[in-house]
């Protein structure tokens, strides 16, 4: 039996300033896609692989995703409040550990798309997740699958699928999807404040227990106004 966890961490606080103007009224999580938003579709996948919690963090017009998000009872939700202070990937997570599980959970970003084939991604994750070998493990895309993206790529994967960055090459093969399992440890020792993921990806690579999964089905990057309408155009009349 897969051990899904229970919660999930959904980072929906930043400004989304590559859709301006859309976001300048509207928290970018909320902006919708074939009907539904980003992040009711990011928590449609976390409900389907049977996470019971999520916790948000919230900043840029906060109250609008608080108010969106009263309409769900389909999964309990608590909210992390960053409204005086933007903490960005690493410190957002940080300051939502107490209201966390204290056990390995999902974070994903709200604002990416993602569709499966047979065997969802999260449930994938769930089953290649060894806490003995990994601290994270990241979802990868291809780089060359990944719709809308046009950067060099993230990672460089192993046969074991450790990873590694790209360094001095061009490019990497894998760009990182913004779904993962991570362990709370990772957050012992970090700054109080601001600080990104890249920082906890790196001591884990470092020690070797970093790893990346690929992903079987696409994956949309909405981060501009050209990945919002690929987006759009791929998912027109398929609203799941």
């Amino acid at each position: 039996m897969i051990a899904v966890p229970e919660t999930a961490m959904v980072l929906a606080a930043g400004f989304g300033t590559r859709l301006r103007p859309l976001t300048d009224r509207m928290p970018k999580p909320l902006i919708p896609v074939a009907g539904r938003s980003l992040l009711d579709r990011c928590l449609d996948r976390l409900v389907e692989a049977g996470v019971r919690r999520a916790v948000v963090n919230i900043h840029w017009l906060g109250g609008q995703i608080r108010d969106h998000l009263a309409q769900r009872h389909d999964i309990a939700i608590a909210i992390s409040d960053e409204s005086d202070l933007l903490l960005e990937t690493g410190g957002g997570i940080a300051k939502a550990l107490p209201l966390l599980d204290g056990k390995p959970f999902f974070a994903v970003n709200a604002d990416l798309i993602w569709r499966d084939q047979a065997e969802p991604a999260l449930l994938r994750l769930a089953q290649a997740f060894d806490p003995a070998r990994m601290d994270a493990l990241l979802l990868l895309q291809p780089r060359e699958q990944a719709i809308g993206h046009a950067g060099p790529g993230d990672f460089v994967m192993g046969a074991d699928g450790r990873l590694a960055r790209r360094r001095e090459q061009p490019t990497a093969p894998y760009v990182f999807t913004g779904v993962q399992i991570l362990l709370p440890h990772l957050f012992r020792d970090t700054p109080v404040g601001p600080f990104s993921l890249n920082l906890i990806y790196d001591r884990a690579i470092a020690a070797g227990r970093l790893y990346g999964l690929a992903h079987r089905g696409l994956w949309l990057d909405v981060g501009n106004h050209e990945g919002l309408a690929a987006a759009q155009a791929q998912l027109d009349g398929h609203g799941d």
